[in-house]
């Protein structure tokens, strides 16, 4: 019983099929920003199927973001991401803690 009460496992790596559900995109374009974005680099089996590690869907939250949220170009965003990728990747982790503890918080309230 304890183990169903610890917090979900993460995975080493997720499929395509399990990155664009968690992101609500088509495939292609995750295929489409793997091309143009040097950061993102899935690891291939011998038939081609893409493998995304954890660091992975972090740099996919990362350009999500830019692209939807702050509205950057796709060229800003590449340039954005050369130039400022430890800035940026400690601003997304205080934004998914921020979230996290939003959430919580929620839940207390709606518990009481």
């Amino acid at each position: 019983m304890a183990y169903k009460e610890r917090e979900e496992i993460n995975k080493i790596y997720y499929t395509m099929g399990e990155v664009s559900a968690m992101f609500d995109v088509n495939q292609s374009l995750l295929r489409y920003y793997e091309k143009e974005f040097d950061i993102l680099q899935p690891k291939k089996n011998k038939k081609g199927n893409r493998f995304f590690t954890v660091e992975d869907v972090e740099n996919i939250k990362i350009i999500m973001h830019l692209i939807r949220e702050k509205k950057f170009t796709l060229e800003g965003a590449k340039e954005h991401m050369k130039q400022n990728i430890n800035a940026t990747k400690d601003q997304q982790r205080i934004i998914a803690t921020l979230e996290d503890m939003k959430k919580f918080l929620l839940e207390v309230r709606d518990a009481l």
